[in-house]
């Protein structure tokens, strides 16, 4: 068994080489570039809704409120009509990366976390590196990816977006599962 304290160098260098890899997928490859299409009416649909002030956060529509009114003729009235749409309203004005880039590096942190505490605890110190690289990967690919899928499960989500964000989650995975190989306690 390996403490997570003896660990901290891997959970930091794969943090920051997933942090790289990922601006790398994001900002230099196209594949990302289509997984959010444009409204063919975009300007008179944010005119349309810049009108209701609506607050940032998530959002159904139409929303029932509860599970009885999910049953109302009026409810499923609006559900034949549509459009059926789940949004999210970010605040208006340029986004801000900076806060978003924080967070993201200490999910990275996080995920390595528990990347290594599995490892640590299913293997001891100077375990080989396959063994070590087969732990650590599965732990961070299992924390980079699956809960993906529960948007396109239960929110719709393009698929296609959800299989390319699972591959970059694999990627996440396999340079994690090389830094805890390579970094892991002799």
């Amino acid at each position: 068994m390996v403490s997570l304290m003896a660990l901290w160098l891997p959970i930091l260098v794969a943090a920051v080489i997933v942090f790289v890899a990922s601006s790398i997928l994001h900002m230099v490859l196209p594949y990302h570039h289509s997984d959010f299409g444009k409204l063919a009416s975009e300007d008179a649909v944010m005119a349309a809704l810049r009108k209701f002030n609506i607050a940032p956060g998530d959002y159904m529509v139409p929303c029932a409120g509860s599970q009885k009114a999910m049953n109302s003729p009026e409810y499923i009235d609006k559900l034949k009509k549509g459009p059926v749409a789940v949004m999210t309203v970010l605040p208006s004005g340029r986004p801000s990366m900076g806060a978003s880039l924080v967070q993201w590096f200490l999910y990275c942190v996080i995920v390595g976390i528990f990347a290594a505490y599995i490892t640590g605890r299913a293997l001891g110190p100077g375990a080989n590196y396959l063994s070590v690289f087969r732990f650590a990967g599965c732990a961070a690919f299992m924390g980079y990816s699956l809960a993906l899928w529960q948007n396109s499960i239960w929110y719709k989500r393009k698929w296609m977006t959800t299989v390319k964000s699972t591959i970059d989650g694999l990627i996440y995975g396999l340079l994690t599962a090389g830094v805890f190989g390579w970094l892991w306690p002799r």
